[in-house]
């Protein structure tokens, strides 16, 4: 089953998340979770999934939105796409964000990052960074850029100066923004990169980075070429491994190549991407939150734990 579709298993999860070790003080590097992975767990059980996650040894969450303070445009967006989901939560999933930050510190959890849509982030930056703030989360990320500002190569060079302009908006009010790419503009365009073309044109004191590695794979990349060229750039990784190599047949620029590829995706160390290699070259290069991903998995209590306990056997705790 798919992320879409997955049903956790209740026995797994009430043993799990009885094993949460509430308040404890982890020992070595930390690493997380993007909540998009168990989306359909929160909406059922909010907490006990929290649980579930720090019984397994995640100590980092990274949200998604939209939020209730979201701007409206966004909140449509998320509106149209949740009857083909199977589930509707998102945020904080009918928390307020004291009541969110209680709930992590519970389970000894932080919020280290929160995802938000491109609307909120150009015209709502103070509303969204009083819940980082009271989060105690560093960034707000954009985890794509809109399908209507990527149609051309000058559209990248556009998006570069709204980046900018957003960064600098995220810096005055406390917070850093950063922006993670899934697996278009890796592509030359006569002879350009795309997406090289709009970071060198980024402020690297105001615009950060989160690598996708799978989708940055699939779509023609090196990720770690990528985390060496933008050094102290990438401060986020979203963790995926893939089972053999493969590649998008075109640019990577609409869902349809995306869900061609879902199957090819596995937990860490079960694929063929070099983990170790890219995570060494990950933190050689600055990163500073390891975030595991499962878009999509047969066996999804399965795939959290592998992905864990990858981690946990090379340097994490």
């Amino acid at each position: 089953m798919d992320r879409r579709n997955f049903l956790a298993s209740a026995g797994a999860l009430a043993a799990l998340s009885a094993a949460s070790p509430a308040l404890a003080a982890p020992k070595g590097r930390a690493f997380g979770i993007q909540l998009w992975t168990v989306a359909k767990m929160l909406s059922q059980d909010f907490e006990k999934t929290i649980a579930m996650l720090a019984g397994l040894g995640y100590r980092e969450l990274e949200m998604y939105g939209p939020y209730d303070f979201s701007d409206d445009r966004g909140k449509a967006s998320w509106a149209a796409v949740t009857p083909s989901l199977g589930f509707s939560g998102s945020g904080f999933f009918g928390h307020t964000a004291a009541q969110v930050k209680t709930i992590m510190a519970r389970h000894g959890l932080k919020v280290p990052s929160l995802h938000t849509d491109i609307f909120t982030l150009r015209d709502g930056m103070g509303r969204l960074a009083e819940a980082a703030h009271a989060l105690g989360s560093t960034y707000v990320t954009l985890p794509s850029l809109p399908a209507d500002m990527r149609k051309t190569f000058d559209d990248y060079k556009r998006a570069a100066d709204v980046f900018n302009k957003i960064g600098a908006d995220a810096a005055h009010h406390g917070v850093r923004f950063g922006y993670h790419n899934h697996g278009y503009g890796l592509m030359p365009v006569d002879g350009q990169i795309p997406l090289r073309t709009m970071l060198d044109a980024t402020d690297p004191k105001t615009v950060f980075l989160e690598l996708d590695v799978y989708w940055n794979f699939a779509g023609g990349g090196d990720p770690k070429e990528y985390l060496t060229r933008y050094k102290g750039r990438y401060k986020m990784v979203h963790l995926k491994d893939m089972k053999g190599i493969h590649r998008f047949d075109h640019d990577g620029g609409d869902s349809t190549q995306w869900i061609e590829l879902f199957k090819y995706l596995t937990y860490l160390g079960d694929g063929n991407l070099d983990m170790k290699g890219i995570i060494k070259t990950a933190e050689a290069t600055g990163v500073e939150h390891f975030f595991v991903e499962q878009d999509r998995a047969d066996d999804l209590m399965v795939a959290i734990k592998g992905s864990a306990d990858f981690l946990k056997k090379n340097g994490f705790r």
